[in-house]
């Protein structure tokens, strides 16, 4: 009998290792393990306020072991609010939070996307959107080009580790600007830049946080993770409304009253203002050139020549969806104006950077316009182009009343003209055609 006692016993034992296994694991013990297999991130987390706190890796991950191994274990800020709720809900107030639908749009017919992001924009298992939001160029890029050269920057929305790191929580790095600069500089919105080569940069650099003020000073003020306010335009330049833009403005100057007089900061804000709807004036008059050109069929190639538009097929876009690849050489200089250019002036100067505002900014944008103007005049005189390149916004006539009825047509299909105008028109050239028979 005690033969079978000790044989049972032996038998046990594997099943009671492999339950100790299982429970370590199910407990949120895996240092352990991950000592060995990935020692930096642990040595990171054992260092964090999180350890320090008794937080450990279930906590955040879950323990489903064969979960994480798929890859499912992904930590975004919902987890972190659990937690972190002020925080969490001061980032959804914000610009930040918008930034993966942004970048993401609509890619319903996109190859790549997994059918689990549909639920990030859609309520439930409707067609209902969340928010209205597209990006096409997103949806023409390659997977890898997608994720590290789009993702990697606007899945700030959804990924409190874009700013903070994965493991750690050292909050020197996320109060030193450099952490901006991972997404906020480039030919299309080069912040960091303006702010470190301006005055507020240097003195920041020169003689510490204390004199000079970084993007967190302005952007973050108290440590808000709302970085919205005192903004008075969306991203896309639309100024805001005159009570929310009153409101806004009022914020930023009560940010500059700890360093500036009120009415230096307002008045070099209006500056800014002012420089804005100056630069805008600019890409507007490219846009109705390009317009015109494409209403006429002179552009090459023409929108139906070419790859279609991820969201607009063979339709002409000029706005913020505007790609820079399968278009013709006017719009790629069009594209460099509205995206890199306009960027330029307008956030140069609202970071009180002179460089910024007039060499790389304002004067690359007339120079772009010249260069527009030329372009146009090139297509114009092309073998077979329709006379009167101008039409009828600069008031030439086209010699053909055909012709200048499918141009009025096409003005009034992309907006520039009302209804009303249209119909006035239309008139006008019926009318003398009539006079002509």
């Amino acid at each position: 009998m005690k033969f079978y006692l000790i044989l049972f016993a032996l038998l046990l034992l594997p099943a009671v290792a492999t339950a100790g296994v299982a429970g370590e694991a199910a407990d949120g013990s895996c240092v352990s393990c991950h000592a060995e297999k990935t020692p930096g991130a642990v040595n990171i987390w054992k260092t964090s306020a999180h350890a320090g706190a008794g937080v450990g890796c279930a906590e955040c991950h879950g323990d489903d072991h064969g979960r994480l191994e798929k890859g499912e274990g992904l930590v975004d800020h919902t987890v972190c609010g659990r937690c972190h709720a002020e925080a969490l809900n001061q980032h959804l107030a914000g610009r930040h939070a918008i930034a993966l639908h942004a970048a993401w749009g609509c890619t319903r017919n996109h190859p790549e996307i997994l059918p689990r992001r549909c639920e990030f924009c859609h309520e439930g298992d409707t067609a209902v959107a969340k928010v209205k939001v597209q990006c096409a160029r997103f949806l023409k890029q390659s997977p890898e080009m997608g994720e590290l050269g789009c993702n990697r920057c606007h899945q700030v929305e959804n990924s409190c580790a874009s700013c903070h790191t994965n493991h750690g929580t050292e909050l020197r790095i996320v109060r030193d600007p450099a952490v901006c600069a991972k997404c906020h500089m480039g030919p299309d919105h080069p912040q960091w830049e303006m702010w470190r080569t301006s005055m507020h940069g240097t003195l920041y650099y020169s003689a510490g946080p204390e004199v000079g003020p970084s993007c967190q000073t302005c952007h973050m003020p108290a440590g808000t993770h709302d970085v919205s306010g005192g903004l008075t335009a969306t991203p896309g330049n639309a100024i805001l409304a005159e009570r929310e833009f009153a409101a806004q403005r009022d914020k930023m100057v009560r940010l500059c009253l700890a360093c500036h007089a009120e009415r230096f900061a307002r008045q070099e804000l209006e500056r800014g203002d002012a420089i804005r709807t100056q630069s805008l004036a600019l890409t507007g008059e490219a846009r109705a050139i390009i317009a015109d050109l494409a209403d006429r069929g002179l552009l090459d190639p023409m929108p139906a020549d070419r790859p279609p538009h991820p969201h607009a097929g063979h339709r002409l876009v000029l706005d913020g969806q505007m790609l820079y690849e399968d278009i013709s050489h006017i719009e790629r200089l069009y594209f460099k104006m509205m995206k890199f250019d306009l960027a330029k002036t307008i956030k140069g100067a609202y970071h009180q950077n002179p460089a910024y505002t007039h060499w790389y900014g304002n004067a690359e944008l007339k120079m772009d316009l010249v260069d527009i103007r030329s372009e146009a005049s090139r297509l114009g005189r092309r073998p077979g182009a329709a006379s009167g390149a101008a039409g009828p916004e600069s008031g030439e006539d086209f010699p053909e009343p055909e012709k200048a009825l499918e141009l009025l047509r096409n003005q009034y299909r992309r907006g520039t003209i009302s209804a009303e105008e249209y119909e006035e028109k239309r008139k006008q050239i019926l009318d003398g055609l009539l006079e002509m028979k």
